[in-house]
């Protein structure tokens, strides 16, 4: 009987509101320091998008071909920077590794055009009537031809096969704020059916542009504009929502023996995964109680072999509610940590960015403080990290949910 190949985690980029690269993320990390801030221009506001985590000082320049800039949107450019730096981080070079063999997979969504963009055409079509057949007039015109490519959400990954002339699956997932794990999830089972040797899998997202922010439903954001640091705070009784943000994250993984030939460092294992659906709200807790059970027996772990939970926690009530009870009812001890305490939703990036703090964290054996958890609610029966403290233990949980239902689930082991 073939046994699963062991998969590991080789390479590591991550583009966020807390900084561009790993150790600029670790930093942020351990200073505990916010990635959340006033969006530029409205300080004098009470607009409840007011408040934004945005990635300081990015310039896709500085990893992207020009000539491939033009057909790339911000959150394409965020994405393909961090796979390059997964990439490199991994030691992975084109041309080392048969194209076949290398595949890629990526979590996006239909990334949202900003409405300034087309400004001169709404302005033609008010001084046209403003009819179906003035939009149909004015807007093949004024709308550059490769428009549309700068917005497609598979074109992150079609990039990203370019950059190291990859042949093998190229796959998008789009699952809204529940892309990210899928897509790590997807690029596992690749791997595991021995389609692939490598797979540079990731996500990338912004809740940034206007109408991405009013889509996304405006009853979900905070309500504490006075201090943005403090605005998301998940498992806490003074919880008013969640801010929206943008980011990107990329891995390099392989199997284990693919990894050792190719003189690689593997920095994590992936243990386990496991996707699931809950119908209802109220179904919630108990989907994802069975989700994390499956998956700590497939890893061969019991509850108290984990050393912290990387959690959802997006700091509105009701879900922190779910998810808290769902969490309280297999680990009820266990370190929880909430990364969107410092970036709230990064739409399908979330995961992603998620995923790389807790690998930073098992790498320097340290969990971050989850901000803002100073009065933690009473339905929500979990052991919130309120300070830095020392991981022992080098296994993690790391989990996501939507308010549909979507769950997705990973048991990662810390290599050293």
């Amino acid at each position: 009987m073939q046994t699963s190949p062991e998969i590991v985690i080789t390479g590591l980029g991550v583009v966020s509101p807390l900084g561009i690269g790993a150790d600029a993320v670790w930093q942020s990390l351990l200073g505990n320091r916010s990635g959340v801030t006033v969006r530029p221009g409205l300080e004098s506001t009470q607009m409840p998008w007011r408040l934004a985590a945005a990635v300081p000082d990015f310039d896709g320049k500085a990893y992207i071909p020009r000539k491939s800039l033009k057909v790339m949107c911000r959150e394409i450019q965020m994405g393909y920077a961090a796979a390059a730096m997964a990439i490199a981080s991994g030691g992975v070079s084109p041309g080392q590794i048969p194209p076949e063999r290398v595949a890629t997979v990526f979590g996006g969504e239909a990334f949202y055009a900003n409405p300034a963009d087309l400004i001169p055409v709404f302005q033609q079509c008010v001084a046209l009537g403003n009819t179906e057949s003035a939009w149909g007039q004015v807007a093949p015109r004024e709308i550059e031809p490769l428009w549309m490519l700068k917005y497609l959400p598979n074109m992150v990954a079609s990039h990203v096969s370019i950059l190291l002339d990859a042949r093998g699956p190229s796959n998008t997932i789009v699952l809204g704020d529940n892309s990210s794990l899928p897509a790590v999830i997807e690029g596992v089972e690749l791997l595991r059916r021995g389609w692939v040797d490598m797979v540079i899998v990731g996500a990338t997202g912004s809740q940034m542009v206007p109408t991405a922010t009013v889509y996304r439903q405006r009853t979900r954001l905070a309500s504490d504009a006075d201090s943005p640091a403090a605005a998301v705070r998940p498992f806490d009784t003074a919880a008013t929502g969640t801010v929206f943000g943008e980011g990107a994250a990329a891995f390099v993984i392989e199997t284990a023996d693919h990894a050792l030939a190719r003189g690689a460092r593997p920095l994590a294992k992936i243990l386990a995964q496991d996707r699931a659906f809950a119908p209802s709200p109220d179904q919630l807790p108990a989907r994802l109680a069975a989700s994390i059970r499956h998956t700590l027996q497939t890893a061969g772990l019991q509850p108290g072999d984990i050393g912290h939970v990387n959690a959802n926690g997006t700091g509105v009530r009701e879900e922190d509610r779910w998810e808290a009870q769902g969490l309280a009812s297999v680990l009820p001890n266990c370190p929880v940590f909430a990364p969107k305490s410092y970036f709230g939703v990064l739409g399908p990036a979330s995961g992603a960015v998620e995923l790389a703090c807790s690998l930073l964290a098992l790498q320097q054996a340290q969990l971050p403080a989850t901000l803002n958890h100073q009065s933690p609610a009473a339905d929500c029966p979990v052991s919130v990290a309120t300070r830095n403290q020392d991981l022992t233990n080098p296994f993690a949980i790391v989990t996501n949910q939507t308010p549909q239902g979507q769950i997705a689930t990973l048991v990662v082991q810390g290599l050293r």
